[in-house]
């Protein structure tokens, strides 16, 4: 038997439903094209986390960080690494704290950097400080759930 997948375009937010064979071709997005699926992490504004945090069945670990932040910008390459080894089965963004102090709020940031991890229409887990790529993988395998 089949299932789909729902996933929310990173880019315009668009609700997406891939057949889960299908997820590991790079499927794209039916209003804009845009990769649903990347080894790349996305930009997201609070409009997009919204949506992609509520929908999402794959897991999607955000960070949660600001560019004067040191540690920040130095886990930013370990993020990376992380998505990277990651593809196809989880998906990573970040949100500028400083740039939206009110995603901050909404989601009881205390200090950054701080990683929570959505699936399912919920967060999770969550995770605070910087941390090295294979922590960051572990911290998504150990908590995230397949897609069913």
């Amino acid at each position: 038997m089949t299932y789909s997948v729902k996933l929310a375009c990173l880019k315009c937010g668009q609700a997406n439903r891939v057949p889960a064979e299908k997820l590991a071709s790079s499927p794209k997005c039916g209003t804009c094209g845009g990769a649903l699926i990347s080894d790349k992490v996305a930009e997201l504004n609070p409009t997009s986390l919204a949506k992609a945090a509520k929908l999402d069945d794959m897991p999607l670990l955000v960070d949660f960080w600001a560019p004067w932040c040191g540690p920040c910008r130095q886990m930013a390459l370990d993020f990376a690494k992380a998505a990277i080894a990651l593809k196809g089965r989880a998906r990573f963004a970040k949100v500028n704290t400083q740039d939206f102090p009110i995603v901050s709020q909404k989601n009881n940031i205390r200090g950054i950097p701080a990683l929570i991890l959505y699936q399912g229409g919920k967060e999770i887990a969550r995770l605070a400080g910087a941390r090295p790529a294979r922590d960051i993988v572990g911290f998504v395998q150990k908590h995230a759930k397949k897609p069913a």
